[in-house]
């Protein structure tokens, strides 16, 4: 291929006179893509949260990743997401003069426009894959004028309990599949006791407001027809699933189930999209 210049998510040109022979994965949504793009001999390293290939050197977690480690696998691309990756590891990365991409999806439809791009990136033939996610993005559209959203709790954390908001990736495969996030309006406030209604609230300035911290009266007052528990960043338990359901009335439904549809973007939402609309459609 001709040499490429191609601007990731922070608007940082990366230029590629080849296309890369040794990538690293500091993202296990991109390590999925890597392989679903028949890439994935050309992994050389990967964090503890990927789907292997388990031959694939192991270079840490999503937030501790081992920069000399990455270093001395003399890699040709290091694929980073900004809110997956700690920023002072991408920034000594980026410092350390490696070829780093950093994406950040925050709708399915972006996540899709990035595995297209990273296809480009690869010099590999991923137009079938992107198609096919286009089209089940669009039966998920098309759908939604048809029936009614589910109002929907879906926490990421149990304590303390957190949520997302209308602006991330997860809200958006949400509402994909039927559901309507009952705290898409709802910003993190800062101190962290101003979420709780204990503190005065304070300019959030470039913190990120997208992860709210609620308590579990407000999760009532918000009248949730189904709460999803995801296994994905926390694992639900059992245990969790009754405390919502002794809190909430008896119609609501409170199921568990997997959570890399909800937020692994790019290859994982061609099947994950349809699954996830067979999941809400089965709570109606």
């Amino acid at each position: 291929m001709p040499a490429l210049r191609i601007a990731d998510d922070r608007q940082r040109d990366l230029i590629l006179l080849r296309p890369p022979r040794r990538i690293v994965s500091l993202v296990p949504s991109d390590t999925l893509n890597v392989v679903a793009l028949g890439a994935g001999d050309r992994l050389v390293g990967r964090t503890r949260y990927c789907d292997g290939p388990e031959s694939v050197a192991v270079i840490g977690g999503t937030k501790d990743v081992d920069v000399d480690a990455v270093a001395r696998l003399l890699p040709d691309l290091i694929l980073g997401n900004q809110e997956e990756n700690s920023r002072s590891h991408l920034e000594e990365l980026a410092r350390l003069g490696l070829p780093l991409f950093v994406s950040f999806p925050r709708t399915v439809a972006e996540g899709l426009s990035h595995l297209a791009r990273l296809g480009k990136i690869l010099d590999s033939d991923g137009r079938d894959l992107v198609r096919r996610g286009y089209t089940a993005l669009r039966e998920a559209e098309a759908e939604l004028e048809k029936r009614r959203p589910l109002r929907a709790f879906v926490p990421i954390w149990m304590d303390p309990l957190m949520t997302v908001n209308g602006q991330t990736y997860m809200s958006d495969a949400l509402r994909l599949g039927g559901g309507e996030n009952v705290f898409a309006g709802r910003q993190r406030m800062y101190p962290l006791a101003a979420d709780l209604g204990q503190a005065v609230p304070r300019p959030a300035g470039t913190r990120d407001t997208r992860y709210p911290r609620i308590t579990l009266e407000e999760m009532v007052r918000s009248a949730p027809e189904i709460v999803l528990l995801p296994d994905e960043p926390h694992p639900f338990s059992d245990a969790d699933a009754e405390v919502f359901r002794r809190a909430l009335p008896a119609g609501a439904r409170v199921v568990r189930c997997g959570g890399r549809d909800f937020s692994w973007y790019g290859a994982q939402s061609v099947e994950g999209v349809p699954r996830l609309r067979a999941l809400i459609d089965s709570l109606r």
